[in-house]
C-alpha cells in the first residue's frame, strides 16, 4: 500500500512509495496524463468535485472547455502553463481531505474508463520482467497517488500543492514537471541503484525530453508534434494508442452519440454550457 501523507502535515513529500524497497535495477517510468490515461488526472474528477460542492456551474464549464483544449493541442510549455493556472485557481480555498475522499470514492468510476489499455499491458510487462514501476506527473499528488495504487504502480512523484489549515492556498509547493523530471528519475537511480542505461521512460509531451533522454530506453506516446519530430531523429519507438472506450453514463442520452463519434470532450463541453445557463432568459423573437 501507497503510505498516504496527512493534507496537515508539514512534512508532506512529493514522493509516494511502497513500503518496501524493491530489489531491481531497472525501472520504467511513465508520464500520465494522454500517457498511460487519455485524459487529465485532475480534471478527470471534474464532474465529482461538482457533485461534492467543491465546483460550481461556471467552474465545471470552464474544466470542460480546458480538456477539450488539452485533448486537441500539443502540451507545449504555454498550453502547460495555463493548465497549472487554472487548476490552481480552480483548486485554492479548497479542503485537501475532500478532495481526497472524493478521488478516494469515484476512482474507480472515473479513471479506469480511460486508461490506455497498450498502456496498462506495458506496465504489466515491466512488472513481469522485475522492474519497478514509477508514475512521474505534474498533477497533483491527491490524484495521481491514486491512480498509482489502482495501477499496481511501485512509486509515483507528483507535484505538491501548499495547504495551509487544511485547505489549498492557491501555491505550489512542488512542480513535478519538465527538468523536475529527470531530477526525479536520477535522484531515484541513486537512492535505489538503478542503471539508468537499462532503464525505460515514456511520455506523450516534448515538455518530457529532459526525462526521456535520462535513460537508455525512452519510447514516446501519442506525441506532440515536436516530440515526434524528435523521436524520428532520434530512433525512439513510438506508440500510437487508440482513445479507449469512452465513460458514457454520464452524459445526456442525445449527446451519447457525440462521444462514441470521437467528440466527447465537445459535448462535456456543451453539456456543462448548458448546465451553466440553463436559467438564463431566452432572447426576444425578432
Amino acid at each position: 500500500m501507497f503510505p498516504t501523507p496527512s493534507p496537515d502535515d508539514p512534512e508532506r513529500s512529493n514522493v509516494s512509495c511502497v513500503a518496501t524497497t524493491s530489489p531491481h535495477r531497472i525501472a520504467a517510468f511513465f508520464d500520465l496524463d494522454k500517457t498511460v490515461i487519455a485524459r487529465s488526472s485532475t480534471l478527470i474528477f471534474t464532474r465529482h468535485f461538482y457533485d461534492g460542492g467543491l465546483l460550481t456551474k461556471r467552474g465545471m464549464l470552464r474544466s470542460a472547455i480546458v480538456q477539450l483544449q488539452l485533448l486537441l493541442t500539443s502540451a507545449g510549455p504555454d498550453h502547460v502553463a495555463k493548465l497549472r493556472k487554472h487548476v490552481t485557481d480552480m483548486c485554492t480555498g479548497w479542503h485537501a481531505g475532500t478532495v481526497r475522499a472524493i478521488v478516494s470514492e469515484t476512482l474507480d468510476e472515473a479513471v479506469r474508463p480511460v486508461i490506455f489499455a497498450e498502456a496498462a499491458d506495458l506496465i504489466a510487462g515491466h512488472q513481469a520482467a522485475g522492474h519497478d514501476v514509477v508514475l512521474i506527473s505534474a498533477s497533483g499528488m491527491e490524484m495521481v497517488e491514486p491512480i498509482g495504487e489502482l495501477l499496481g504502480v511501485d512509486a509515483v512523484r507528483a507535484t505538491v500543492m501548499e495547504v495551509v489549515d487544511g485547505h489549498y492556498s492557491g501555491e505550489i509547493e512542488f512542480y513535478c514537471y519538465g527538468e523536475e523530471k529527470a531530477h526525479i528519475v536520477r535522484e531515484l537511480a541513486a537512492e535505489y541503484g538503478y542503471d539508468l542505461e537499462s532503464c525505460y521512460a515514456y511520455s506523450d509531451s516534448s515538455t518530457d525530453l529532459p526525462m526521456l533522454s535520462a535513460v537508455g530506453h525512452p519510447a514516446v506516446v501519442n506525441p506532440d508534434k515536436s516530440l515526434r519530430a524528435a523521436a524520428q531523429g532520434q530512433g525512439w519507438e513510438i506508440f500510437d494508442f487508440p482513445n479507449p472506450a469512452p465513460h458514457l453514463e454520464w452524459l445526456r442520452p442525445a449527446k451519447a452519440a457525440w462521444c462514441a463519434a470521437g467528440v466527447g470532450a465537445v459535448a462535456a463541453a456543451l453539456i456543462a454550457y448548458g448546465a451553466a445557463h440553463r436559467h438564463l432568459p431566452r432572447p426576444a423573437a425578432a
